[in-house]
């Protein structure tokens, strides 16, 4: 067995593999918790794919500071900027499309960039209140 370099720990003791899992987990949470929108976003992406296209107006736009709580408090971990549109089919219907920024004037520039546009949205041939907004289609 080797010796431990003073102020390094190691992972020969339970305690400290204990304490490597648990920070490991913490960290896939945080980071499923942070992209799962977008996970979600990009499955619907696909599956939406071959429903049938309309034409959609944004006609909203927003961008909402992402905090998250740490060990000193509160920080900021981004910024979500989401347009949001509206289609007809037969009724008038939404939907949305999210994205993160690292900066927050990235994401208004964004965002305004978007506002006002016609855009083609895929409607689930289902459920009519249902729709994809697909990054190619942006």
């Amino acid at each position: 067995m080797t010796q431990p370099i003073a102020g390094i720990a190691t992972l020969d003791s339970p305690y400290n593999w204990q304490i490597f899992a648990i920070a490991a987990a913490i960290m896939t949470v945080s980071f499923a918790a942070r992209y799962w929108r977008f996970f979600v976003q990009w499955l619907q992406g696909i599956r939406g794919l071959h429903w049938g296209a309309t034409s959609a107006l944004i006609d909203v736009v927003s961008v909402v500071e992402q905090t998250a709580q740490g060990r000193y408090g509160e920080y900021v971990v981004g910024y979500l900027a989401t347009l949001t549109y509206f289609y007809h089919n037969p009724e008038l219907q939404t939907g949305d499309y999210s994205r993160m920024f690292d900066n927050e004037a990235d994401a208004r520039a964004w965002a305004a960039s978007y506002k006002g546009r016609n855009v083609m949205v895929h409607v689930d041939p289902r459920d009519p209140a249902n729709s994809v907004l697909r990054k190619e289609e942006l």
